[in-house]
């Protein structure tokens, strides 16, 4: 029994669920909850119970620092030789005169835009393309990087590397050094959906599998080359499914160390062959982040994107454990707005996004793409400096 001295302490101790009060005194101590108990939050624990332990992990590592970056997106296209059930962005090959293809120079003339800002990081990702090989993406990651060699290039999910060293027949750690040496820094967490096969076998059969996926960033980590991880939530997965997939990352976080952040991603239903089953409520929503950060011991940060959720409800979630809320992107970020996301231009200046943050009484922070500190904007104050295009 725990001695109520705070807060978190009186609602652990008023819990009357005894199972629910241990899992709460093993959160305070700093203790690893079991998968079973992941699956009993989310069963049976409160919104406010969850959302209370997941505001004092994330207090307890970041304080109130909320952490953003100035970044950029390019989508070199959406024509994909794959079909997910769940996708609202892609085009298949047979059909790809609805879709869109960039080429090296339409990629480069897309960075150039940013000559001059203070952007950090450029986010490729897009749908699999069979023209647009491992050759073809080195060479625009060099042309990026000779261009501005100060850019962090974080690109390509193990859906993409999958596809490219398979038809380039090379093993994932040479495409992976290949890559590396090109100017490639980290990878993003797309294309993890829901690992485990009773789920994935329906709703995006035909791609990378979860060993796949964690082979790849467990080879890129093994590197040197840093990555995100994300889950697809809300659609026909249960309980267990969320906790199983975050237990899968949880041990290849163990093992590497290599992952920077876990991204929940909301399932969209606009357009797409899963448009029959409803979206998750804004409570479920905020369940799910709270339990995240709850499980996810290991992973230093905890990101919604804001395009996502939309403003007002990433701001509540920086009160259920999340503490990174991505970053300026722009608006030529298609996948979510083709799915009905809240944010149909999904771009906001770094003075928008600090406004944001500081709405909530949190410390906007601005990070690089591996968390190291650029500025705090509550150190310097409220004025901000000259930027026209990103303030």
């Amino acid at each position: 029994m725990l001695a109520s001295h705070s807060p978190i302490e009186h609602l652990i101790s008023s819990e009357e669920n005894k199972d629910l009060k241990n899992i709460g005194e093993k959160i305070l101590n700093k203790q690893r909850i079991t998968f079973d108990d992941g699956v009993l939050l989310f069963e049976q624990a409160s919104l406010s119970y969850v959302g209370a332990l997941a505001n004092w992990v994330r207090e307890d590592l970041h304080g109130n620092k909320t952490y953003f970056n100035r970044n950029f997106h390019i989508e070199p296209t959406n024509i994909c030789v794959f079909s997910c059930n769940f996708c609202s962005y892609s085009r298949l090959y047979a059909h790809r005169e609805e879709g869109w293809e960039l080429g090296v120079n339409d990629m480069l003339n897309i960075v150039k835009k940013y000559d001059g800002q203070p952007v950090t990081e450029v986010h490729i990702v897009g749908g699999v393309h069979p023209k647009m090989d491992l050759s073809f993406f080195t060479n625009v990651i060099r042309e990026i990087k000779n261009h501005r060699p100060d850019l962090h290039v974080k690109g390509f999910t193990p859906v993409e590397l999958d596809y490219m060293f398979r038809k380039a027949k090379v093993t994932t750690e040479e495409g992976l050094s290949r890559m590396k040496e090109a100017g490639l820094q980290s990878l993003p967490g797309g294309g993890a959906e829901i690992f485990h096969p009773e789920i994935r076998s329906q709703i995006c059969d035909d791609k990378v599998d979860a060993e796949g996926w964690l082979r790849i960033h467990k080879a890129a980590h093994l590197m040197g080359i840093q990555s995100n991880a994300t889950m697809l939530y809300g659609h026909i997965e249960k309980f267990w499914h969320r906790v199983d997939h975050m237990e899968r990352l949880r041990q290849l976080q163990d093992e590497t160390h290599g992952f920077n952040t876990f991204i929940p991603l909301k399932f969209r239903n606009r357009d797409n062959a899963m448009s029959n089953v409803a979206e998750s409520s804004i409570v479920e929503d905020m369940r799910m982040y709270a339990i995240a950060r709850l499980y996810m011991d290991n992973f230093p940060h905890l990101k919604a994107y804001w395009p996502m959720l939309g403003r007002q409800n990433a701001q509540l979630a920086l009160s259920f454990g999340v503490n990174d809320i991505d970053g300026t992107i722009d608006d030529s970020t298609k996948i979510y707005s083709m799915a009905g996301s809240e944010e149909q231009t999904p771009t906001m200046s770094t003075k928008e996004l600090v406004t944001l943050i500081k709405q909530v009484k949190r410390e906007p922070v601005e990070r690089d793409t591996l968390y190291n500190v650029i500025k705090n904007y509550s150190e310097v104050g409220t004025e901000l400096e000259v930027d026209p295009q990103l303030n």
